[in-house]
């Protein structure tokens, strides 16, 4: 077989491959229909034998049974600042956002299986300095790392939906995994709240210990669902068995140097967070609203413990209000399905994951007013503060779910390296939450600092229906993104296979 690149496309500067696989090497389903067309000739005239699925196996994961898819303190005693103790948040959160920029394309390479048990092997590890932590230095620069560690599933977690459920499928998959990912944070006050009061805030990492302990044990047993990383070891099983050396995949016919391929991917999230508007925009437009939870995480304390005079673990039962508009919004989610395949009855189109979107961008600023306005009063039943909270809940994941969908949708022939930008500017902004959120509302007052989220809340509601009426001739001008048009059929490359 020949040593050269395969075809003289893949390298000619200009061709249509360029232009819209650049890094075809490493993409989630490897290659788009023309590459695959050119490497099937390439393919006959060498006498290389192409691995692929064979449908009713269960090799490919879409075809796997749903079972196996769905699968204050602290200040005192290390004599800190609060800001400090603070800092311990925006660093975990930092490394939420640098992770997945080595994580998510080395995905795309080694598979996702080993990714998420490096991932939760470090976290696992990295959590008992906290636990142990002597001075404030050892808890900050352990939360660093264990944010690091703990950011794969982040960004990888998309890519994981993206191979296992089809287009028709991943509605619901998506709908659940972007419901845990904030019912996580809100969770999270809750039990660390009331074992904060309980058994001291060095318990609260124990348990986190333990719990990650179980989660790396059921990482091991996860199975591999990256198509290009399952065929290449059905080719290398034949070519054991058979003695021969034909059978192939595609991906192993583009014989670039590994080090160029992991150049490529570890730096095409920067240019999708640069170069393509629908990650820029939309990835701001959460990145805001992951703030506005972070945000309340020292604002609820404010409304409940400061002015209500509610204990520690009571403060964080309040995060049930956003717990429960969470679930509500999920519970609805399932009419999201039904308008997605009635509007997409002649095809898939990314623009239509976005009808939830543009229904909640409204109900944000709602519950933005409404805790602007009651949170800081004593005499308003604490009861309008918890219905602002489970409003929020519902705008929130309601945005999330259609967002997140549309990104991956729009780039499913790289929905890793796209969650990975967008969870990189999310994560930032994020992390620079607990630095100022104090001298905000200090300076401002509770009510005209929450007043100024919700008039930014504001601003932002056109984004979803800009994109719905122009994401179609955006897409068109990207080398990336999916080129699907409405009423055409679904054009783009599905993410997997």
């Amino acid at each position: 077989m020949s040593s050269s690149p395969v075809g003289s496309e893949f390298q000619k500067p200009g061709s249509d491959l360029e232009a819209h696989t650049p890094a075809h090497t490493i993409v989630e389903t490897s290659l788009n229909e023309k590459e695959k067309e050119i490497v099937d000739e390439l393919a006959q005239k060498e006498g290389v034998k192409l691995v692929e699925f064979e449908a009713g196996t269960g090799e490919n994961p879409r075809e796997w049974p749903t079972g196996k898819r769905c699968m204050e303190g602290a200040a005192k005693e290390l004599h800190a600042s609060q800001e400090v103790i603070n800092l311990t948040v925006s660093c975990f959160v930092l490394g939420f956002g640098i992770g997945p920029l080595f994580f998510a394309p080395l995905s795309e390479v080694l598979g996702r299986k080993p990714i998420y048990c490096i991932s939760m092997f470090f976290y696992f590890l990295f959590t008992l300095p906290s636990a142990l932590a002597k001075n404030s230095a050892t808890l900050v620069i352990g939360r660093q790392l264990a944010g690091l560690a703990a950011s794969a599933p982040m960004a990888n977690v998309g890519g994981t939906i993206s191979d296992v459920w089809s287009l028709d499928e991943r509605g619901i998959p998506m709908a659940i995994f972007s419901g845990t990912i904030y019912l996580g944070p809100c969770l999270g006050p809750i039990v660390g709240s009331w074992i904060g009061q309980r058994a001291g805030w060095r318990w609260i990492y124990w348990v986190l210990f333990i719990l990650v302990g179980f989660v790396f044990v059921l990482a091991v047993t996860v199975p591999e669902t990256y198509g290009p990383v399952l065929l290449k070891k059905k080719a290398a099983r034949l070519r054991k068995e058979t003695g021969d050396d034909s059978y192939s995949t595609r991906v192993e016919m583009d014989r670039r140097p590994f080090l160029t391929t992991l150049k490529i991917a570890l730096t095409r999230p920067f240019v999708m967070m640069v170069m393509e508007p629908i990650v820029l925009f939309f990835s701001f437009y959460l990145s805001f609203v992951y703030s506005l939870l972070y945000l309340l995480f020292f604002t609820f304390p404010f409304a409940f413990a400061d002015v209500r005079g509610w204990s520690m673990g009571m403060t964080g039962t309040s995060f049930v209000s956003i717990m429960l508009g969470i679930l509500l919004a999920l519970s609805a989610l399932p009419y999201q399905e039904v308008l997605y395949h009635r509007a997409t009855k002649d095809g898939h189109y990314p623009e239509a994951r976005l009808y939830p979107m543009m229904f909640a961008c409204g109900i944000l600023p709602i519950s933005l007013f409404i805790f602007a306005f009651t949170g800081g009063r004593a005499y308003i039943h604490w009861i309008v503060v918890c219905i602002a909270g489970a409003l929020f809940g519902i705008s929130m994941i309601l945005i999330y779910v259609a967002a997140n969908s549309y990104i991956i949708d729009s780039y499913a022939t790289y929905p890793a390296s796209a969650m990975a930008a967008k969870t990189l500017m999310r994560s930032v902004i994020g992390a620079t939450i607990p630095l100022w959120v104090d001298q905000m509302y200090h300076n401002m007052g509770f009510q005209w600092a929450g007043v100024l989220l919700a008039l930014i809340s504001c601003v932002i509601i056109p984004i979803p229906f800009v994109f719905y009426v122009y994401g179609e001739r955006i897409r068109m001008r990207s080398r990336l993104a999916s080129k699907s048009k409405r009423g055409q059929g679904f054009k783009g490359v599905d993410a997997g296979h």
